[in-house]
């Protein structure tokens, strides 16, 4: 592509170091797209003929065939995806194919196959995401009434629903979807046109372009148009997030599925077993997914590190923004697919769950609120229970097991009725504030989210 200024063949070391068709290759249906709507733009400049197109597109969708049938032979030698197909297709119909490059660069054709490829996949992933919370919130309403204790600091803390506990993920994937759906706003601007720098002296209409290929506008700055990777790192950074989420509901996972907890049941079909201890099943897919946000959180630093040091506009560097893209891309798809499964078959263990929400500390705050709805100032009411629990430490014993005697040597606040808070579900029937886990606000959250996810 460049003979007419070298002299010596490139080296076939370079050629080696510097090829990106082996993974680039991903990007051939947006290549070819784009090139179909370039070449209509070089049609209606009158820069080649109807049946110069003609021949455009018809030799672009053979090799697109031929590529998604697996027949089409990449070569080394020509680096990349947009070099393979073009020297393909000038090799198949001849001049009108070597036309097809007029007035863009690489440069602003990669950048435009990048957005396109990116645009398809903010879609999936979205998706992807929806799939995973219509999973957690049937997952929710199949166990509805199931009472678990909340953690603080991984210590019991207060009781709460399972379900109110797995909508709490459906709200985070809402606001990565949100977010990826924000990024891909800014990503649909099309930069084709902007040449390898400063543009060209051939006008093209880039608006009639953008139209073609579903963009929003057009960018307005060449240099900019070329080097901007930032809906890139946007995207890996909303990824990275998405990670955060599954990795955080994972060891939610992990420990509710273990023996100490016998909270859940995971599938036998989304768990592993040992190859030594015949008793063991694993919580591989959330270990897994786990572990596989290390990669995704780098992916996202490599990227950075890689553009922050980079003068306009252009540089070879850029290359290397591709890999970590896909696998960021192909390590969230396939956790939210695998996650979605395995939280489909998920089971809740009843038993279990019903004998650790029956520890009455749970409700040692319900106490303290008692206190407060007769008069005494919360700091002193969390103080005369505190007082209560640390006789229950010393006794060995629970907070309903402590006579009336005692709790009113400890303050005359308490009254007879003082047990009541010890009723689960009227307490949990009291947590009624909006966003608080109580049976009638589970209930709507559930309705409010079918309705969403449909």
């Amino acid at each position: 592509m460049w003979k007419g200024r070298f002299q010596e063949q490139t080296a076939e070391l370079l050629q080696t170091f510097s090829e990106s068709i082996s993974f680039d290759w991903r990007l051939w249906r947006h290549d070819i797209e784009g090139s179909i709507a370039h070449s209509a733009a070089l049609e209606r400049a009158g820069l080649i003929t109807k049946e110069e197109r003609t021949s455009i597109v018809d030799g672009l969708r053979a090799i697109g065939a031929e590529i998604e049938a697996g027949t089409f032979q990449f070569k080394i030698e020509l680096e990349d995806i947009h070099m393979n197909i073009e020297s393909e297709l000038t090799r198949r119909i001849g001049a009108a194919g070597a036309k097809l490059h007029t007035a863009r660069s690489r440069n602003d054709q990669v950048a435009t196959d990048i957005r396109l490829y990116l645009r398809d996949e903010c879609d999936s992933i979205a998706r992807g995401i929806r799939d995973l919370q219509s999973a957690l919130v049937e997952l929710a309403e199949r166990e509805q009434d199931v009472i678990i204790p909340g953690y603080t600091h991984l210590q019991r803390a207060q009781p709460v629903s399972f379900a109110h506990h797995l909508l709490a993920y459906v709200e985070m994937l809402e606001r990565d979807r949100g977010r990826i759906s924000d990024t891909r706003k800014r990503m649909n601007i099309l930069p084709l046109g902007s040449g390898a720098i400063a543009g060209s002296t051939i006008l093209l209409d880039r608006e009639f372009v953008a139209a073609q290929l579903g963009f929003d506008s057009v960018t307005q700055n060449s240099m900019d148009a070329v080097s901007d990777r930032d809906f890139a790192v946007e995207l890996l950074a909303a990824l990275a997030l998405v990670a955060t989420h599954l990795s955080r509901l994972s060891e939610d996972v992990i420990l509710w599925a273990s023996s100490e907890f016998k909270f859940i049941h995971i599938s036998d079909a989304y768990t592993t077993g040992s190859s030594l201890m015949p008793q063991k099943k694993n919580p591989d897919v959330a270990e897994l997914t786990r572990g596989k946000t290390g990669r995704v959180y780098g992916n996202l630093m490599s990227l950075l590190t890689t553009l922050k040091g980079l003068p306009m506009t252009y540089n070879r560097d850029m290359q290397e923004d591709k890999e970590p893209v896909f696998d960021s891309v192909d390590t969230i798809k396939n956790s939210l697919a695998v996650f979605t499964g395995m939280m489909r078959g998920v089971k809740a263990n009843r038993t279990a769950c019903a004998s650790a929400v029956a520890d009455p500390m749970l409700l040692a705050t319900d106490l303290a609120d008692y206190l407060v709805n007769r008069g005494v100032p919360f700091r002193h009411a969390h103080e005369l229970v505190g007082k209560a629990v640390a006789l229950c430490t010393q006794r060995g014993c629970d907070l309903p097991q402590i006579p009336l005697a005692d709790y009113q040597a400890i303050s005359p606040e308490y009254q007879a009725d003082l047990f009541d808070c010890f009723d689960l579900s009227k307490a949990m029937a009291a947590r009624k504030a909006i966003g608080a886990p109580s049976p009638a606000n589970v209930s709507s959250q559930l309705v409010r989210w079918k309705s969403a996810l449909s």
